[in-house]
């Protein structure tokens, strides 16, 4: 038994922040964004709007979609970074806004490789035989831990994401998965202040120690080295190669690496799916919303067999194959 993704769903914020936009509040171009990044703009929630309302939104089309009635999903796998609030969990919430009154779930917290790792573990729920179904979702709200002074870091991030629904299948699925964390990693891409370690004070708050913080050459070399090593990894382990692959979508993060990743594993441009310039780095929703968006446009088929990527504050990292249809 496999578990396959019977129906896919995104969602993202109406307000956009361009280039241009910022531009006007802080030291930057265009041009020196685009080229170093490949961003154009980003979404960005709304006065009123929070991760649980997209995680609604993506939860209701997915609902109809799938044609499963909302008491009928089993398990909510919610991936995000930035919840609501530390309690209740976001995945609480959204059980509660679709009338899913029969279904369990928790938030899973591995930033931009949230998305393979909730796969991952909604699979193997439904591999047990316990399970018929999961529901997958993977977002940010990246704009609510941005600092808009520091120019290296909010010109890279945007709110938005997807999600799946995982059913049982005897033919399709996820063929193979590769996971990988290195806590050492942790101290270069943080939100230091919030938690146990730093609760919050008003030398906290004055110290923007609630924003994201990056070194991002650092993030830079273990991302391109990390996701190119583990996508070469599990194709060799399931002796395929960058030919046999019909769709690589990898995280979203920076073209530079997402380039280096392609051609390490010999995949050809026209098989990459390149959404950055549109959505920026959703973290955990950037995976989910390609997904989505292949489906939509027809380069995702069945029977096609996909290649996902990913790379994330952890360090997280990992890889997976997929044999699309259910």
């Amino acid at each position: 038994m496999k578990a396959s993704i019977s129906s896919t769903s995104h969602y993202a914020p109406e307000k956009t922040l361009t280039n241009q936009d910022l531009e006007k509040i802080i030291d930057t171009t265009d041009e020196w964004i685009k080229t170093r990044t490949g961003i154009e703009k980003r979404h960005i929630i709304g006065e009123n709007e929070a991760t649980s309302d997209m995680a609604t939104n993506i939860a209701l089309d997915l609902l109809k979609k799938s044609k499963l009635d909302a008491k009928q999903i089993e398990l909510i796998i919610v991936c995000t970074v930035t919840p609501d609030h530390f309690a209740p969990s976001t995945a609480a919430l959204v059980q509660n806004n679709i009338g899913a009154s029969k279904a369990w779930g928790y938030d899973l917290s591995a930033a931009c490789t949230g998305f393979l790792y909730g796969l991952e573990t909604g699979a193997k729920f439904i591999e047990s035989g316990k399970y018929n179904n999961a529901m997958i979702i993977g977002l940010d709200s990246m704009s609510t831990i941005m600092d808009y002074q520091d120019r290296n870091v909010c010109v890279l991030f945007g709110d938005g994401g997807g999600g799946a629904i995982l059913e049982k299948s005897n033919r399709y699925g996820i063929i193979d998965s590769l996971l990988r964390m290195d806590g050492s990693g942790g101290k270069f891409l943080i939100v230091p202040g919030g938690g146990s370690r730093m609760p919050t004070t008003s030398k906290t708050i004055e110290n923007r120690e609630h924003f994201l913080k990056q070194d991002g050459k650092t993030i830079f070399k273990f991302a391109v080295k990390g996701m190119a090593d583990v996508s070469e990894e599990i194709l060799r382990k399931n002796n395929l190669s960058g030919d046999d692959i019909d769709l690589f979508i990898p995280h979203q993060a920076n073209k530079r690496i997402i380039d280096a990743a392609a051609k390490r594993c010999g995949i050809s441009q026209d098989k990459v799916v390149i959404n950055i310039n549109e959505y920026g780095n959703t973290t955990a929703g950037t995976i989910p919303i390609a997904i989505n968006e292949s489906v939509i446009s027809g380069r995702l088929c069945r029977g096609d067999i996909l290649l996902l990527a990913a790379f994330g504050a952890g360090f997280t990292w990992g890889s997976m194959i997929i044999r699309w249809g259910n």
